[in-house]
């Protein structure tokens, strides 16, 4: 390795800056550990999503000690689904979430990193591992431990061969912020024939909006033909950041962790963004390594990754199935506006707010209003 100098090492290495490696660094630190995050940028790191909070991820982020700041972002205490004909939304059943931008997310999980005594390097690429560590910034830095939170199109994932996903579907998604009064406290999703689009207030005077589809091309003005309303309020309004699209993957993979290297966040796999749970699973995903860091045995984060990844899978899949079926979608509508009690279960089961009997029953029921929707 000529030309690569030794640094101190860490217990910790943590290739990837976002959101999924700072709760990784944040858990892990918990537990006492020396801990060392590297990003090829620099904060705070912005990426196109829908920059909501469901309550499960706004109390997941709060049990790795991120506090947002008072008047930082906007709550909302409801899901809307909208269609050409049907309105249905519920209230989530314990607490609220939030939306906030992503890059005030972003700034806030770094300043608790830097209290927290985790060593920040921005600026910093990775560019390989070593016999025992990492290879970052032109150092070679000794490591016990090796995390990739380095996205979809991982290179630890690459580097330690876990790459070949099991499962691989993808849409394109473009996000836009507009600087417009939220009109309601709920998340609005409107669903097109080709697309859907999801609004999440952020601000006191902000929103913003998602379009996801799996044409490469579609904007949110495809939905305004469909929505007068949404572009009554959305079309003339500024738009205070540029707009910027994504890939949004849904993945799995069948092992996530080799020898002393283990994935986090869309590295580690990932669901589609109309679920809004990529963040929660990220920072859940945190503490289930930590945890199996603190008994040196990564298969305990195999076991949890796995269970911690079916409820937003199955969600995952079912969304796609609706953008799949618009006669089915069609269908549901009908079903959820005629018994919206079905609705609010259906939104208790996603945030984590149902047991294991009740989503059984809530699919069974489901069901039945299908048959005669």
């Amino acid at each position: 390795m000529s030309g690569v100098l030794m640094v101190q090492g860490t217990d910790v290495f943590i290739v990837g800056g976002g959101p999924a490696g700072l709760a990784a660094a944040l858990a892990t630190r918990k537990k006492g550990f020396t801990v060392t995050v590297a990003d090829g940028g620099k904060p705070p790191v912005d990426k196109p999503c829908g920059e909501g909070l469901l309550p499960d991820a706004l109390a997941a982020l709060h049990d790795l000690h991120v506090r947002l700041r008072p008047g930082e972002g906007y709550p909302f205490s409801r899901v809307r689904f909208l269609d050409k004909n049907h309105k249905v939304d519920a209230r989530f059943p314990l607490a609220d979430g939030i939306g906030i931008p992503r890059v005030v997310l972003h700034q806030r999980m770094v300043e608790q990193a830097d209290a927290a005594g985790i060593t920040l390097l921005w600026n910093t690429p990775v560019t390989g591992l070593a016999e025992d560590g990492i290879i970052a910034g032109g150092h070679r830095i000794e490591a016990r431990w090796i995390v990739g939170a380095d996205g979809t199109r991982s290179r630890v994932r690459r580097w330690s061969g876990l790459e070949a996903p099991l499962q691989y579907d993808f849409r394109f998604a473009y996000r836009r912020h507009y600087a417009v009064e939220p009109w309601s406290d709920a998340v609005e999703i409107y669903w097109g024939e080709t697309a859907q689009a999801y609004v999440t207030p952020i601000g006191k005077r902000e929103v913003c909006a998602v379009v996801i589809s799996r044409h490469p091309y579609t904007h949110l003005e495809t939905l305004f033909e469909d929505y007068p309303e949404l572009r009554d309020r959305l079309e003339s309004e500024e738009q205070t950041v540029r707009e910027r699209g994504t890939i949004t993957p849904m993945h799995r993979l069948k092992r996530i962790w080799r020898a002393n290297v283990a994935l986090v966040g869309d590295a580690s796999g990932g669901v589609d963004a109309i679920t809004g749970d990529g963040l929660c699973l990220s920072f859940r995903q945190a503490v289930a390594l930590a945890n199996a860091l603190e008994v040196g045995d990564l298969r305990l984060y195999q076991e949890e990754h796995r269970r911690l990844a079916r409820r937003p899978a199955l969600m995952g899949q079912f969304m796609l199935l609706l953008d799949r079926r618009p006669g089915l979608r069609r269908r549901l509508m009908r079903a959820l506006a005629r018994n919206p009690e079905i609705f609010a279960r259906l939104l208790a089961v996603h945030v984590g707010e149902a047991s294991s009997a009740q989503t059984v029953r809530t699919g069974a029921r489901l069901g039945w209003e299908l048959m005669w929707a």
